[in-house]
């Protein structure tokens, strides 16, 4: 592992112009174009290129064209995965997806940062913090999740969110910041559910 790959991961400053981080990140670009030239026939070359990209993504896992990615290697998601479309995960620092989440189209996970100071970061330098998101995630369309935030379990997260701060379990959360709005009930189980019954009663 060259050395500045090795400062990326461990969230130090770095220089993408590495001959390591280059070669991947081209061949997560080569991959993420071949994916995006697909047509909704292509199902298993589809999820050959999502394994083939990805460090891990279980099954079944679906990804609505066009997608971006910097490394694709950097990023683990769960089984029962669905992105809408021309969602972004810049995975300079670890992205990890639960199971069973859902993302709208444009959403966008930035593990990505630079030095505030513009001399330093006019020197091409970067660093990256890593995002958690858990299981059962709904993350609404046009939402940003910033560089080193935790998103809990059983949570949503409002579309057009910027998600700055680590989100908890069990809440609805939306705003620029982003926020919690209040907490997933018992009233919220018993309201879904008998939507549930309607459903299939009728």
């Amino acid at each position: 592992m060259s050395p500045d790959k090795e400062k990326m991961l461990a969230g130090k400053l770095y220089k993408a112009s590495d001959s390591q981080l280059d070669k991947e990140t081209r061949h997560a670009k080569k991959l993420t174009r071949q994916y995006n030239a697909t047509t909704e026939d292509d199902a298993s070359l589809r999820q050959g290129i999502l394994f083939d990209l990805f460090n891990k993504i279980g099954s079944p896992s679906y990804i609505e064209p066009p997608f971006r990615t910097d490394y694709g290697i950097n990023t683990t998601i769960g089984k029962n995965f669905y992105a809408n479309y021309d969602n972004i995960f810049i995975d300079v620092a670890p992205i990890k997806i639960g199971d069973n989440c859902m993302f709208g189209p444009r959403v966008s996970l930035y593990t990505a940062g630079h030095p505030i100071v513009s001399d330093i970061r006019n020197e091409q330098l970067e660093f990256g913090k890593p995002i958690s998101i858990g299981n059962n995630v709904w993350i609404g369309g046009n939402a940003v999740v910033n560089p080193g935030v935790t998103i809990g379990n059983n949570t949503v997260i409002g579309s057009g969110s910027v998600v700055t701060k680590d989100i908890p379990d069990n809440v609805v959360a939306a705003g620029n910041p982003c926020r919690v709005i209040r907490k997933i009930t018992e009233q919220d189980q018993q309201y879904w559910e008998q939507e549930k019954r309607s459903y299939y009663q009728n």
